[in-house]
Parts: C-alpha cells; sequence; structure tokens
C-alpha cells in the first residue's frame, strides 16, 4: 500500500463540514486504516458525528476513485473501531468507477450567487435517494437554522475557531474556511472576524438576528435544494453516494451550497421532514442548494 502515499494529495480533495479535512491514514501490515483526528472534529455543531461519518464517507469514495484512476486494485473493508472507520486493501479487481482524478480536482463547491434555473429532471431523478424541492421552500427554515446557530455561543466559538480570514491564519492552520472559499470580500472578512470576536458583547444587541438575516435572499430564486435521505447507521455509506452526486453534478457544470444548519437544528429537521413526507427526521443527512457556476470558486469546501 506504499503506492497510496504518493497520491494522498489527491485523496484529500474531498469534501468536509467546515473544511476541517478530518481523515488519517494509517499504513500497517499491508493495508491503511482510515480514521480521523478527534481534533479536527466538530463536537458542537455536529454532536452525533453524522457530519462527521459523512465526510469519512466521501474520503473513502476520493480515495477509491484516484487509486483505480492510478491502476491500482484497491478496495474498502467497513471496520469501524475506534477513530476509524475501516480499512483500504488490496482487492482483486479494480474499483468500478466512472470517475477520474481529473473530475475530482475539477469539483466545485461555493457560497457565491447561483445562476437561476432548475435542474433538468433526467438529473435529479438519477441522483439516487434525493429528494427535491425549490429554493424558496427551504427559506424560512434556513432563515429559523441560522437564528438557532448563531444564537448559539458555543457553536458560534467553533464555527470561529475554523474561519481562516486571514493570511497569517491561512498559513498557519490546514483546512478551515477561508475569505476566498466564501467569497468574500475584503471589507467583509473584516466585518465577520470583528463581529464573531466581539460575539459575547454584540449578542445581547442582537447579532445573532443580523447575521442570521444575511442568508434572507439566498434562496430567494428559482433553484433547487436537493436533500439526501438514508439510512442514519449508514451514513459512511451515504456520504461515498453524496461525493458521487457532487461529481456527477459537477460534469453537468453545476455546483453546490451546502446548508446543513437546516437538519443540524432539531425544529427545522422536523419541519424538512413533514414537507418531504419522511418519517424519521434522522435520515434527512445532508441539504445542498445546487445551481450553475457562476465564477471560479476554489477547488475545496465543507458538505458534500
Amino acid at each position: 500500500m506504499i503506492q497510496l502515499r504518493a497520491l494522498e494529495p489527491d485523496f484529500w480533495r474531498a469534501p468536509s463540514a467546515h473544511n476541517t479535512q478530518p481523515w488519517t491514514l494509517t499504513y500497517t501490515g499491508g493495508e491503511a486504516a482510515v480514521g480521523w483526528d478527534p481534533a479536527r472534529a466538530l463536537p458542537i455543531s455536529d454532536p452525533t458525528g453524522r457530519d462527521l461519518r459523512l465526510s469519512m464517507g466521501a474520503f473513502v469514495e476520493c480515495c477509491l476513485i484516484v487509486c483505480a484512476d492510478a491502476g491500482l486494485d484497491v478496495g474498502f473493508r467497513p471496520d469501524p473501531g475506534p477513530l476509524r472507520v475501516g480499512f483500504l486493501h488490496p482487492a482483486g479487481h479494480r474499483y468500478e468507477t466512472p470517475f477520474t482524478t481529473a473530475d475530482i480536482r475539477a469539483r466545485r463547491a461555493t457560497h457565491s450567487e447561483f445562476r437561476a434555473g432548475r435542474l433538468p429532471d433526467e438529473v435529479a431523478g438519477a441522483l439516487e435517494g434525493t429528494r427535491r424541492l425549490p429554493c424558496r421552500d427551504l427559506a424560512d427554515l434556513l432563515h429559523t437554522a441560522d437564528l438557532h446557530e448563531f444564537g448559539n455561543r458555543e457553536v458560534s466559538r467553533q464555527l470561529r475557531a475554523w474561519l481562516r480570514l486571514t493570511r497569517r491564519q491561512r498559513r498557519r492552520f490546514v483546512g478551515g474556511l477561508g475569505d476566498r472559499t466564501l467569497t468574500l470580500t475584503k471589507l467583509e472578512a473584516i466585518g465577520l472576524r470583528a463581529s464573531l470576536a466581539l460575539f459575547p458583547a454584540l449578542r445581547r444587541l442582537g447579532l445573532p438576528r443580523v447575521l442570521a438575516g444575511a442568508s434572507r435572499g439566498l434562496l430567494d430564486d428559482d433553484g433547487d435544494a436537493l436533500v439526501l435521505v438514508g439510512p442514519a447507521e449508514e451514513e459512511v455509506e451515504q456520504g461515498r453516494l453524496a461525493m458521487r452526486h457532487a461529481l456527477t453534478l459537477s460534469g453537468l457544470g453545476y455546483t453546490t451550497h451546502p446548508l446543513s444548519q437546516v437538519i443540524e437544528c432539531e425544529a427545522t429537521r422536523r419541519k424538512l421532514a413533514d414537507r418531504l413526507d419522511v418519517a424519521d427526521p434522522r435520515t434527512l443527512l445532508y441539504v445542498v442548494r445546487v445551481g450553475r457556476r457562476g465564477a471560479p470558486a476554489p477547488a475545496k469546501l465543507d458538505h458534500p
């Protein structure tokens, strides 16, 4: 498995919540244990580990695609353990996939404005396990979820820890959400950094409501949102599926904007399940807005 080390830069292109890049590879006994660094988990905003396991699944899928494109016969064996989801191992055949390393490098996700337009029925229908709904149908839930998120002091502190809004922070830390990734102007980055730094004092003056209000127009178009619905106990496999969906959309010229706060807030998660006629809200695994690419965006961002 020593050949995998040279491929790791492309493995690391997998998406993760807040771009934390939590994954680790430990080579031993002819295999590579796929695990995560607990210092790169998000225990406050992701207490059940849903986002973490989805991210690990996306990472596994990236590994398998890159290995297959490099001509290596590598498989994945699920084997959950302490800080581990399974093993990459020598396989008797190559992983079958329509995707390549070039597809992984070309994938884009962005927080910028999208070109308006609905997904063609044939595209939406081909994305296994997803439910589609108009963006406008999510607008009220997104505002409520943002208000809940920004109103939580611990969640805001965790977000602040993963923001990379200065050149010094970008040089010092690996991963995280930078101003260019979030498509912020220099002035907007300064404002966000100052607001979060003064959060304890400004919280009583209504800062959470101001920050939540910034997303009010985000879904005010005729675009589509996709919700992945699947078994809650199979989140790693569902993360692999989400990665394939992201690559499919990217190859067709679409990009995504994660809206996970809608299902991280229990109240909005239940309401979304009701709107989709889903009996168990726990099976709602991720939410993304989908649209045609506008201006070029950085190659890495948070959700699948």
